[in-house]
C-alpha cells in the first residue's frame, strides 16, 4: 500500500529508538534525583541546621552526585556505540552503583524531612 513498514516487518530493528528512550530515563532519573535533592535541602534548611539534619544533607548530596556521574557515564555510552553493534551494555559495577546512589539519595532525603 505504500505506507510505513515497522522495523520488524522489514525484517531488522532500528539501532536509534531504544537508546534514545534509554537515554531519555536516564535524564528523568537524574531530574527525580534533583528533585529529591533540592526538596530534602530546603527542607533542613527550613527546619534548623541540627548536626542529624546536617549528614542527612550531605548523604543526600553525595547519592544525587553518583546518580550524576552514572547517568551521564551511561548517556555517553549510548551514544558512542555503532549502528551494527548498538550501545554499550552497562557494566554491573555501574549498575549496582546507581542503585546504591538512588537509595542513597532517597534515604538522606527522607532523613531530612523526618528528623
Amino acid at each position: 500500500m505504500g505506507g510505513v513498514t515497522s522495523p520488524s516487518a522489514a525484517g531488522g530493528r532500528d539501532p536509534g529508538l531504544q537508546p534514545e528512550r534509554t537515554r531519555l530515563a536516564w535524564r528523568r532519573t537524574t531530574l527525580a534525583g534533583t528533585v529529591v535533592a533540592v526538596l530534602a535541602g530546603k527542607a533542613g534548611v527550613a527546619g534548623g541546621a541540627s548536626a542529624g539534619v546536617l549528614v542527612a544533607e550531605v548523604v543526600c548530596g553525595v547519592g544525587w552526585a553518583g546518580v550524576l556521574l552514572v547517568a551521564h557515564r551511561r548517556i555517553r555510552g549510548l551514544a558512542g556505540g555503532s549502528r551494527e553493534r548498538g550501545p554499550e551494555r552497562l557494566a554491573a559495577r555501574w549498575a549496582v552503583g546507581v542503585v546504591v546512589c538512588v537509595l542513597l539519595t532517597v534515604g538522606g532525603g527522607v532523613g531530612v524531612v523526618l528528623r
